[in-house]
């Protein structure tokens, strides 16, 4: 039977979030589970949460880590990579009982909870399981020495508060063989899974090692990745991307602006070729033209002189006809 008052109706989550059923104190939806708890009314005023440390302002990271916090935590928000509500955060303290100390994971993923809008109140300073009604579903450790315990204390406190993936990334392989080590909880503790086994489907996202440059460093950095093994970039790379894509297509544009003028220069030229060449084939018509006309004044001219010659033949054989008919011979030259 579904509760009438549950964190998914509180948060407003009610499309995509098809209840399944009820086990016990746990309501299971169709995208996770939230435990239904009973809370004593002093767990639910604010002055209770104040036996708790919320930080403690001491710098215990090394440069690395903090850059692959950020490394893990900027692309979250700077891809459309799931519909899903989530909350990602590096360095937070998950309370998961409240006789227990928080544990500080180097970075932590929540789906289908919000952050809470006082972020200041001491009860929404940190990760409490017993107030979100569900454990993160990814935690993920950087080993940056063999002595903070990620391999088995860390492992054991995630595995009974419930996190599905653990996600070890051990870039010097300090603990491990490889740089990269992804655990699924079964039942309670946690199996590793194959090296070749990048893609989390729970989580819609892969993880992988990438070695190249982040804020000009150079190292074997942890990366979130798509089933298809392509990495998930950052803000900042994403700004430059883009900057890099319209530089480029300026670039473009001017260059087809250049052919298209040195087009139009050579259509000009070759129009001024065209015609320069009706030109002379005009002027060469002409010539022509003016060759036949003298050679048909030339034809006509020799016609005439040919038929005055026949005329005065004709004439002087008649007058020869004449002189013999009078009996007269005229004297040979």
């Amino acid at each position: 039977m579904q509760a009438t008052s549950t964190l998914i109706e509180e948060l407003g989550y009610y499309e995509g979030y098809k209840f399944v059923r009820q086990v016990g104190n746990k309501l299971i939806y169709e995208r996770t589970t939230f435990h239904e708890v009973e809370l004593p009314e002093e767990m639910l005023e604010d002055e209770y949460y104040e036996q708790f440390i919320t930080e403690d302002d001491t710098p215990v990271d090394n440069i690395f880590s903090e850059k692959e916090q950020r490394l893990l935590i900027d692309p979250l928000h700077a891809n459309a990579w799931t519909k899903r509500n989530f909350l990602a955060s590096s360095n937070v303290g998950i309370y998961y009982e409240p006789s227990s100390p928080a544990i500080v994971p180097d970075m932590f993923l929540s789906f289908d909870v919000k952050a809470p809008e006082e972020w200041f109140k001491k009860k929404n300073r940190c990760y409490f399981v017993w107030r979100m009604k569900k454990a993160p579903e990814l935690v993920v450790e950087v080993v940056s020495n063999k002595i903070g315990g990620e391999s088995k204390e860390k492992m054991a406190i995630y595995a009974k508060m419930g996190v599905m993936y653990y996600v070890l990334i051990d870039p010097y392989m300090y603990l491990y063989k490889q740089r990269l080590n992804l655990f699924k909880l079964d039942g309670q503790k946690y199996e590793p899974l194959p090296q070749d086994e990048f893609y989390l489907p729970e989580i819609e996202l892969g993880i992988k090692i990438w070695e190249g440059l982040f804020e000009k460093h150079e190292a074997p950095w942890g990366r979130w990745c798509t089933k298809e093994g392509d990495i998930l970039k950052t803000g900042a790379e994403r700004t430059t991307e883009l900057s890099e894509s319209l530089e480029k297509e300026a670039q473009r544009a001017e260059q087809e602006a250049q052919r298209a003028e040195q087009e139009a220069q050579r259509a000009e030229q070759e129009a001024q070729r065209a015609e320069q060449e009706a030109q002379r084939a005009e002027q060469e018509r002409l010539e022509k033209e003016a060759e036949r006309k003298r050679a048909d004044e030339e034809r006509l001219a020799k016609e005439r002189e040919q038929k005055r010659a026949e005329q005065q033949t004709k004439r002087a054989e008649r007058l020869l006809a004449q002189l013999k008919a009078l009996g007269l011979e005229p004297e040979e030259d």
